[in-house]
């Protein structure tokens, strides 16, 4: 089955986030703020050292800036940073009662940069659509669990949401491979992640409270490598 291995993501990300998830509400309860805040900047100085291992992947500078600057514009014009928060405040009522649709938000794009943003998401989509070899998505699925329990357990629900656009962007790829392989080539794959690591650096921005950056707002970026690749 071609989406094999992304559904074995999704699924893994589910029970790691199910089970952050619980230690999230035992957080609020037993453990001190001092302490869960100790956790956020922690994370916060992994996301870097995550962003820094492929910032460099890349060799087309003008490239980078490019897709940065007309990526923020198409972002701003389409307002995704409003639209996420509105629909993150829905879900949020819908699903707690209330609480606060920004901390909602904060956990879906801070899981959904992590899971999507990688040669691994890429690569191990395309290996699966053209090859049947889901040995890629198999490997990161593992990481990404984990990755989960520990973001989940300290920014909540918003975590397990990252699910769809992980399904949509790894599924897509997978069941594109045959027309996307030519276009995704390594030169591409290699501006891609360093767009993807940037943007990794603004949330570990966000996540060690220095400066928020409507992110979202950003995300059209990691795509204009794509076509913009083929004239630099």
């Amino acid at each position: 089955m071609m989406l094999f291995g992304t559904i074995v993501n999704v699924v893994g990300v589910l029970l790691g986030g199910g089970v952050g998830l619980l230690l999230h509400r035992l957080l609020h309860k037993g453990i001190p703020e001092r302490f869960s805040d100790r956790i956020m900047k922690g994370i916060g100085l992994c996301t870097i050292y995550i962003a820094a291992s492929s910032l460099l992947d890349g060799s087309k500078t003008l490239v980078t800036i490019l897709s940065m600057v007309l990526g923020a514009i198409v972002g701003e014009l389409l307002d995704l940073d409003g639209k996420i928060k509105r629909i993150s405040q829905a879900v949020e009522k819908r699903f707690s009662g209330g609480g606060s649709g920004d901390n909602f938000s904060r956990g879906l794009l801070s899981a959904t940069l992590l899971f999507c943003v990688g040669t691994m998401a890429i690569q191990g989509s395309l290996d699966s659509g053209l090859t049947g070899d889901h040995s890629i998505l198999l490997s990161k699925s593992m990481m990404d669990t984990i990755a989960a329990l520990i973001f989940a357990s300290s920014l909540g629900i918003g975590v397990l949401f990252s699910t769809v656009p992980l399904f949509l962007y790894q599924g897509g790829i997978t069941l594109l491979a045959v027309a996307a392989r030519p276009y995704l080539t390594a030169d591409v794959i290699a501006e891609m992640n360093t767009v993807g690591s940037l943007l990794l650096l603004g949330l570990s921005l966000d996540l060690l409270d220095i400066k928020h950056l409507k992110l979202m707002n950003y995300i059209p970026a990691m795509f204009f490598p794509i076509l913009l690749t083929r004239f630099f």
